[in-house]
């Protein structure tokens, strides 16, 4: 037991300390990374993702700019029994081009998400910060325009993640999986 709360002490220590070294790329372009997105890679110490990893799968994400220079985002991802799971958030712009905060009425956690790298055609890393009740959590995610990345880009994301103290086990490449119909 107080082995496993060291771990997980540690775990929040690194993450508070690597959070203020996340910075946005440079020259984020928020038209660019419009459109649709297949979500490759997911990473978290989270114990939600621990108990359920096995059955994630591939989704999507359609990000769409607002006027405001906020992004509107729509995921789905298709269940094994052909049912969609959907969920939507509008991330606030902040004065840092490529960092947004939302708050997810559905998770009941705050978010800091940062757009760390990101070539419009091909990829995009997100970093975010989830907070609810004091607790903050790293969440990395790889974005794809197709569904599979090179095998480079994939170790990109999971030497990025434990850099952020997320724990190798708790890295994951999502299987490919079926699209939903549009909504």
């Amino acid at each position: 037991m107080a082995t496993a709360l060291l771990r997980v002490l540690g775990i929040l220590l690194c993450s508070l300390l690597v959070t203020s070294d996340v910075v946005p790329q440079d020259n984020f372009n928020i038209q660019a990374v419009a459109g649709k997105w297949y979500l490759i890679g997911f990473a978290t110490n989270a114990q939600w993702f621990v108990d359920h990893r096995a059955s994630m799968k591939m989704g999507t994400a359609i990000l769409t700019p607002t006027a405001a220079g906020d992004l509107d985002m729509s995921y789905a991802s298709l269940r094994s029994d052909a049912s969609c799971w959907r969920m939507s958030h509008l991330a606030k712009k902040t004065d840092v081009p490529g960092k947004f905060v939302f708050k997810s009425e559905r998770m009941d956690n705050d978010n800091d998400m940062r757009v760390v790298d990101v070539k419009y055609d091909e990829y995009a890393l997100i970093y975010n910060l989830k907070t609810n009740g004091g607790v903050s959590t790293v969440l990395n995610k790889l974005y794809g325009r197709g569904n599979q990345l090179n095998p480079q880009l994939l170790e990109k994301f999971k030497q990025f993640s434990m850099a952020n103290g997320i724990l190798p086990e708790n890295i994951a490449i999502l299987p490919q999986n079926g699209e939903c119909a549009e909504a």
